[in-house]
């Protein structure tokens, strides 16, 4: 693809890189006892949020093309919106449009679903069951099980992964409850078999990502296909057990069940000639146990029986690699990005982070694309994340991630870098105060690092977030402290860090600035004019 970009004409940008440093998950809280981001001693943070160079963005709802305000915004959607420098439809409101429009229905994937179903297989749906709306919806769990009673489809299965992470952190019974009387309504009004078949706590089975630890799919797949797993005579009482067992027990953490009959038979196990449909819209951990299903020289785990079945994904979750093969919901189309229009300028750049957000600075930055633009002007760094739960090692990869980075901008042979510092997200979602707080003082410390090199070699910082998490740790509602465990609706800060400036630049009076306006503004900083479609730039060249 053959793309131009314009020089700025009062405006080449510095002698040194820009650097690009992204805090996963820490946003402006209320400054009170519930906000990890506020607690930590962040010297570095304090500092560069007195600068005159900074804004506060919107990082959730309509700003990263999700459907309203009420949705929290995400990793993907956000790094697909700073890589992207527009804004496209996703996740839950590609889907609705889809299904609003009938489209879904009259997709080729639907098509084979039912077709399998006509000669006598079941339909499976399997995925993240909540209204989180992150990477899944359960509503769309009742439009689809609701279109297989209207087409008059025998035989559906739900295989349910709980999430108490986008949700309440014990909130599993109040989602299973509601679906469990659809699908006794459907059976009994039609004489149909509509059942829940198993499930788990999403840590635990099935939707592991970027390969951080494959015995998850493997307790997965164990419960879906071989029913092998607790048995328990409904999901409900599987939960309720559980949580009977250990009082500090969430659903994300619940283990791998199978529903069985009064004959100790599991109900729903996946067999030859039924169709499976994974319902996730987002993409980072429905990857595994789509290749599960469909790689034919899978080694990561003995399978021990794989059905011939038809599987398609509720969308495309690897553009490049094409997984999986089948899909209800076409992805949106991202070309252009950022990457590209710097590799076509031969700007050479490098992206790093731990294996938990690795394919957030890569895949989504690029569009949900697999792969370098431009092997020889670019450079991805995965470290490898601990596998251990992320409240015991608050750190997790900052100081190895820091310390490449380091090496990478001295160098001298990139001029962008950009950084993903997983830690405020992915200790957030502990809903543990004290392991956010060391999280977010651990990334403060690596920022102080980084800036003292981009002083030394004369270049520019730009310090961001791509959504909230551990600014908003729990909440209190009539008198009850409720743990938060998912995102926040907080805005994000953005601050340059240019300590060789003239004052060539200040901040521009941009409206509803957001996510989207960081492309624009990283163009200007590295002295080219901002692309005519992208979002207006954050910056003003004096």
């Amino acid at each position: 693809m053959s793309l131009k970009l314009n020089k700025l004409e009062k405006y080449i940008g510095s002698k040194g890189p820009l650097l690009l440093i992204i805090m996963d998950g820490v946003g402006f809280g209320k400054m009170d006892e519930s906000d990890a981001v506020f607690l930590a001693n962040t010297p570095n943070l304090d500092k560069l949020l007195q600068s005159k160079l900074q804004a506060k963005l919107l990082a959730h709802g309509p700003a990263v093309g999700l459907p309203s305000d009420d949705d929290m915004g995400n990793s993907e959607v956000g790094h697909n919106a700073m890589g992207g420098g527009r804004i496209f439809a996703q996740g839950a409101k590609l889907v609705q449009k889809s299904m609003e429009s009938g489209a879904i229905f009259q997709s080729n994937s639907w098509g084979k679903v039912m077709d399998r179903t006509y000669r006598g297989g079941a339909v499976h749906f399997m995925g993240l069951f909540s209204d989180g709306n992150v990477h899944s919806h359960i509503k769309h769990f009742e439009q689809l099980i609701t279109e297989c009673a209207n087409r008059k489809i025998h035989r559906v299965r739900l295989h349910i992964l709980l999430d108490g992470r986008d949700v309440g952190e014990k909130s599993a019974i109040s989602y299973i409850q509601p679906i469990e009387e659809l699908l006794k309504s459907i059976s009994d009004k039609n004489g149909f078999d509509y059942k829940i078949a198993s499930g788990g706590g999403r840590m635990i089975t099935t939707m592991d990502r970027y390969q951080a630890d494959w015995s998850i799919v493997e307790r997965g797949w164990k419960a879906h296909v071989l029913g092998e797993a607790r048995h328990f005579n409904s999901a409900e009482d599987a939960v309720q057990t559980m949580y009977d067992e250990d009082p500090k027990m969430t659903d994300q953490y619940l283990e791998s069940f199978v529903v069985v009959d009064e004959n100790d038979k599991p109900v729903g196990k996946i067999r030859n000639g039924d169709a499976v449909v994974f319902m996730n819209f987002r993409g980072d951990r429905a990857i595994e146990i789509s290749q599960a299903f469909e790689d034919k020289e899978f080694d990561k785990f003995d399978r021990v029986e794989v059905p011939e079945v038809f599987y398609t994904g509720m969308m495309e979750y690897d553009g490049d690699s094409h997984i999986p093969k089948n899909f209800l919901v076409e992805p949106p189309a991202i070309e252009r990005t950022l990457s590209q229009y710097l590799c076509s300028e031969k700007v050479s750049s490098f992206a790093i982070s731990e294996t938990q957000k690795f394919g957030h600075v890569t895949y989504f930055w690029n569009g949900n694309k697999s792969g370098y633009i431009c092997k020889e002007l670019e450079q991805y760094i995965e470290i490898p994340s601990d596998k251990i739960e992320f409240d015991k090692a608050p750190r997790m990869k900052a100081d190895e991630i820091t310390e490449k980075s380091i090496e990478l901008l001295k160098s001298g042979k990139y001029k962008f870098g950009r950084i993903n510092f997983a830690n405020g997200d992915m200790v957030g979602h502990t809903g543990k105060v004290e392991p956010a707080i060391e999280a977010v003082e651990a990334v403060d410390q690596s920022i102080g690092k980084l800036l003292s090199v981009i002083d030394e070699l004369g270049g520019v910082a730009i310090v961001t977030a791509d959504h909230g998490n551990a600014d908003e740790m729990f909440t209190i509602k009539n008198g009850k402290k409720d743990v938060k465990t998912s995102h926040s609706l907080n805005k994000v800060p953005f601050v340059i860090y240019n300590p060789s400036s003239n004052n060539e630049i200040e901040m521009a009076d941009v409206e509803n600035a957001g996510l989207t306006n960081i492309a624009g503004t990283v163009l200007n900083l590295l002295g080219f004019e901002n692309v005519d479609d992208y979002e207006k730039s954050l910056i003003k060249i004096l």
